[in-house]
């Protein structure tokens, strides 16, 4: 069934089912919580911007199942671009398929495409499913912690 599997770049009308599958991937993670609005506004920002940005669905039978993204940043480190993938997710019922393989492949010839010299990925330390995935298909655990301050009215 993965050759009915179609991977895309996500259109505006697509918003509406990422949403959907953010809050799964917020179920696993409790640094965030769900807000409709906001994951919306988030969704459009990067389609605001494809130069910068990718934003991939999954789609099975004309239905959203899975979804990923990605935003350039400069390293240092590397001398060039890198590029930041989150809201790797694929529903429920279509997990174990290969989906969030072949989201991640497309997502990395994009990254090829671009000149990005490395791909960076944060997850919560405690979805081990989405850890063992991540090792699967090629990721490594690096000493880095993932740190966070809010700013502005957001800092309460």
């Amino acid at each position: 069934m993965l050759t009915d599997i179609i991977v895309r770049k996500a259109r505006t009308e697509d918003i509406g089912s990422m949403v959907e599958l953010i809050a799964i991937v917020f179920s696993v993670e409790e640094d965030f919580a769900v807000d409709i609005a906001k994951q919306r506004r988030g969704l459009e920002l990067i389609l605001d911007d494809p130069a910068s940005r990718c934003l991939l669905v999954a789609e099975f039978q004309q239905k959203v199942i899975g979804m990923c993204s990605a935003q350039l940043l400069v390293s240092t480190a590397e001398g060039g671009w890198k590029a930041l993938v989150e809201d790797v997710v694929v529903a429920k019922e279509f997990q174990g398929w290969g989906i969030g393989r072949q989201m991640l492949a497309v997502l990395e010839k994009w990254a090829l495409d671009q000149g990005i010299k490395r791909l960076d990925l944060l997850a919560d330390r405690d979805n081990m499913n989405g850890l063992e995935f991540y090792a699967k298909v090629g990721w490594r655990k690096t000493n880095l912690i993932a740190l966070q301050k809010k700013v502005g009215s957001n800092s309460k």
